[in-house]
């Protein structure tokens, strides 16, 4: 296959090794600048099934679901085209995005180890197999699923698409990928970069940008029996009540509401700045952004003060400028929305201990930019503590014991992530074991590592993501029986 998209202006879909170029025309917008920037076609239905007909195909005409060596060196090459063409995308990622340049470079950045870890697993998975009675035996062998569907958001589209495509293809899989519009010229130059891997086949790999329509049809397609979406979680309650009538396999990374649990004894120098970049990392944009900060009484004033000075001192701008802290949320839709819900939380009784807001004159005004905000809140059913606000919005509450702050921290539908502050060698282990979350930092905030597993808790999520339980939501287990008996004992 070769490339043939260089220098990405208008995106166009990815199916079974060729550009495609229908749907709706539309136009991609730098969220800093509100520019239009390129265009790009929004597939659908029919682009779903082109999709679909090529990765099933591919996946039952040829060798890659069995041939290992071949799934190992297509995941080496992806590090090599990844690598080679790292400073481009991370480019177009804050150009389009919206977040700063060395966010876009960080989030490229996780790319290189997720390949690496997946490729790690093709030589290290096996079945197993056992001797049962004497002449008899069982091998269970783990083989892929089929065409894996894979739908990813647009605030972090490199990491997360690498995040499920990595292990959907070191188990075997082809795959339909569904790509968000916001991020169409970022979504392209990712398959551009696909189509210089030559040892990849065609059709194992099929990128469409599109919405409700394409992910409707990979839902609920007959030849896509696993989903990977990451995204809202009334989306993917959604989702799964429809792919239930097929029986559908789904692996769900949906929101969160990660809390910050400040102890009396917590370093507060230390903990003010991680407490600052865990909200406003991607402009609040992150499904594990700390939205939430929990303090202890005694250190309340203390930390309510650092943290006003600290915020307010982050500078909003625009993503390619290197002296901005924080860049734009997607859109000015976006950024209406977070500003409605601000509204309606100091309307319902919020203490405002920093507004910040959108800007409404000068340049940034022409982008999508909001300024970050902490208000605190004494009720911990409030809207605003309850609802994942997908901006820099961060709320403080205070609480006197350790049974208090478990039961705060645990008080919301949420259980993707927390971080525990304190300096209590025994504390953060006590309390770690109490939080409903599926990844706890102790004195820290968003270390990931692809040898273990990320995923949610309650309504964060269902399975898991990195780790050796990423693998498991592409592939079936099937047992083989047999009896050659015993030499010596069948009849001629």
């Amino acid at each position: 296959m070769t490339s043939t998209n260089k220098t990405i202006q208008h995106a166009r879909h990815w199916i079974n090794g060729e550009w495609v170029d229908s749907g709706i025309k539309k136009e991609s917008i730098n969220p800093s600048t509100g520019e239009v920037i390129g265009s790009y076609v929004e597939g659908g239905k029919t682009e779903a099934e082109m999709a679909i007909k090529a990765a099933h195909d591919t996946f039952t005409n040829t060798d890659w679901r069995t041939n290992r060596e071949l799934r190992f060196n297509v995941l080496q090459e992806m590090v090599q085209a990844f690598d080679a063409r790292q400073d481009e995308l991370a480019t177009i990622l804050a150009t389009e995005n919206g977040k700063i340049l060395g966010e876009a470079n960080f989030e490229i950045s996780l790319v290189k180890p997720n390949l690496n870890f997946a490729a790690s697993t093709i030589y290290t998975t096996y079945g197993r197999a056992a001797e049962w009675s004497a002449g008899k035996f069982s091998v269970v062998l783990k083989e892929p699923v089929g065409v894996a569907g894979i739908s990813v958001p647009w605030n972090s589209p490199v990491a997360l698409l690498i995040r499920s495509l990595a292990p959907a293809l070191a188990a075997g899989c082809t795959t339909v990928l569904k790509m968000p519009g916001q991020t169409a010229l970022t979504n392209a130059t990712i398959a551009d970069i696909l189509a210089s891997i030559k040892s990849l086949p065609k059709g194992v790999i099929n990128m469409v940008t599109g919405e409700r329509e394409l992910l409707e049809t990979i839902v609920t397609h007959p030849h896509v029996p696993t989903i990977s979406f990451t995204g809202s979680t009334n989306t993917g309650r959604a989702l799964q009540e429809e792919g239930a009538k097929q029986l559908k396999r789904f692996g769900l990374e949906l929101g969160g509401k990660t809390p910050l649990i400040v102890f009396n004894d917590a370093d507060i120098d230390a903990l003010i700045p991680k407490a600052e970049k865990a909200l406003t990392v991607f402009a609040g944009q992150f499904c594990m952004t700390g939205s939430r900060i929990l303090v202890q009484s005694d250190v309340a004033e203390q930390v309510r003060q650092k943290l006003v000075e600290r915020l307010a001192n982050v500078k909003v701008g625009n993503a390619l400028d290197p002296e901005s802290d924080m860049g734009a949320l997607i859109d000015m839709n976006s950024v209406n929305r977070v500003d409605g819900m601000v509204e309606d939380a100091i309307a319902k009784g919020a203490k405002v201990l920093l507004r910040g807001g959108k800007f409404t004159d000068g340049e940034l005004a022409k982008g999508a930019f909001y300024q970050p905000c902490l208000l605190e809140v004494d009720d911990n059913q409030a809207d605003i503590v309850q609802s994942e606000v997908f901006g820099p919005v961060l709320t403080l509450q205070v609480f006197d014991t350790e049974a208090e702050a478990i039961e705060l921290a645990n008080g919301t539908q949420y259980g993707l992530a927390a971080s525990i502050w304190t300096q209590d060698v025994d504390r953060p282990l006590r309390i770690a074991r109490a939080i409903e979350a599926g990844t706890i930092w102790i004195n820290d905030w968003v270390v990931m590592r692809d040898e273990f597993e990320e995923g949610g808790y309650k309504q964060s999520g269902s399975g898991r993501l990195r780790g050796m339980a990423s693998i498991e939501d592409f592939i079936e287990y099937k047992h083989i029986v047999m009896q050659p008996g015993v030499a010596g004992t069948s009849a001629d």
